[in-house]
């Protein structure tokens, strides 16, 4: 587990100021790459929406922040913290030299989620991107949306803006953070 969270924490690979990518951003630069035949392809770091219309034109796995896939990763490390206790110590962020218990990281790791719905200092919220209207209007800047997944960088929600589903599990997360 050491070794898996050392990656997944990785503000260079998985660890972004919103979540847990779904992909290295380390594929940014150095692609994979792939050949079968006479077809060649890269599967490379792709933060928000694709910029290749292949596989159906969104970026779908390929860096993008997923919340169920974060909302398991956080319920885990809480499962794990039950086993472990506040013994069981993790560096977080990978290289910081700060000693965190797995608790701790779930909690860590539910701020930079709920972050992307809370505004900012500058009364944003990285949800809306660049959307002024979103951003600023009074009737529209409290109206959450749910989006399907979101950018691996910025935060901004992308895809359907209608996942109720999976995206409200940032609710069961909020519990969590007025616990820490």
């Amino acid at each position: 587990m050491k070794r898996l969270l050392v990656r997944a924490l990785d503000e260079t690979e998985f660890l972004s100021e919103y979540g847990i990518r779904s992909l290295s951003k380390n594929y940014e630069q150095h692609p994979y790459f792939i050949s079968t035949d006479d077809i060649s392809t890269a599967i490379k770091y792709t933060p928000g929406e694709s910029d290749s219309a292949m596989y159906g034109g969104n970026s779908n796995w390929r860096g993008p922040i997923w919340m169920p896939m974060n909302f398991l990763i956080i319920e885990s490390l809480r499962e794990f913290h039950l086993f472990y206790s506040d013994d069981f110590k993790i560096e977080y962020p990978t290289a910081s030299g700060n000693y965190i218990s797995l608790q701790q990281v779930a909690i860590e790791l539910a701020n930079k989620l709920l972050k992307i719905f809370l505004k900012d200092g500058d009364g944003k919220r990285p949800v809306y991107g660049n959307n002024a209207k979103l951003q600023t209007d009074p009737y529209f800047n409290d109206f959450i949306l749910f989006h399907e997944y979101f950018h691996g960088d910025s935060g901004k929600g992308l895809g359907a803006s209608h996942q109720t589903g999976w995206t409200g599990t940032i609710a069961n997360l909020i519990s969590l953070k007025n616990n820490d």
